[in-house]
C-alpha cells in the first residue's frame, strides 16, 4: 500500500528534504477518516565502546496506518486495499508537523464527528516552531503602547 501526494504515488525523492508529513487515511468501504502525522526518521540508540551513541533512521512511514487501534483493527479485517493513505502538508520541522496535524484536527472537528477515527488531539507547539511573526489580530508580538479610551 503505497502513499498518494497530490493525486500521485508518492515519490521517496520528493520527500528527501522533508521531515515529516500529515496525512489523511479513509476507509473506502465507509469512508470514515482519521487525520495524523508522521515523522520520517526516528532516533536510535546504540552502544559502541561503552557510550551510547544516537542515530536517525528510517521510520516506518511506509507501512504505517496511524495509531488509533480501531482503525488498525480495520485495517487488518478490511484489508489494506479498502484504504486510501493520503499526504496532505509535507512539513520542514517536527513541530510544523504538530501545528499542521492539530489546525486539521480542530478545522475538520475531528472529536465531534462519528466519521473520523480520531479520539484524541494531543499538541504541544511554540510559535517559533511555526515562524509566526504575529499575532492572529494581526498586531506584533511587541506590546502595544497605545492606550485605551473608555
Amino acid at each position: 500500500m503505497t502513499w498518494i501526494y497530490n493525486e500521485k504515488h508518492l515519490d521517496e525523492d520528493v520527500i528527501s528534504e522533508y521531515i515529516g508529513f500529515v496525512y489523511l487515511i479513509t476507509n473506502l468501504t465507509n469512508d470514515k477518516k482519521y487525520i495524523g502525522k508522521k515523522l520520517l526518521k526516528k532516533s536510535k540508540t546504540k552502544q559502541i565502546k561503552g557510550k551510547k551513541k544516537k542515530f536517525l533512521v528510517e521510520s516506518d512511514w511506509k507501512t504505517y496506518f496511524g495509531s488509533n487501534k480501531i482503525l488498525n483493527e480495520d485495517v487488518l479485517s478490511l484489508g489494506e486495499h479498502n484504504f486510501r493513505r493520503e499526504v496532505i502538508v509535507l512539513c520542514k520541522s517536527k513541530g510544523l508537523c504538530n501545528y499542521h496535524e492539530a489546525r486539521l484536527q480542530f478545522t475538520e472537528k475531528v472529536l465531534e464527528r462519528d466519521d473520523y477515527y480520531n479520539e484524541w488531539i494531543m499538541v504541544k507547539v511554540h510559535r517559533s516552531h511555526c515562524n509566526i511573526k504575529e499575532k492572529p489580530n494581526g498586531s506584533s508580538s511587541k506590546k502595544s503602547s497605545t492606550k485605551r479610551s473608555a
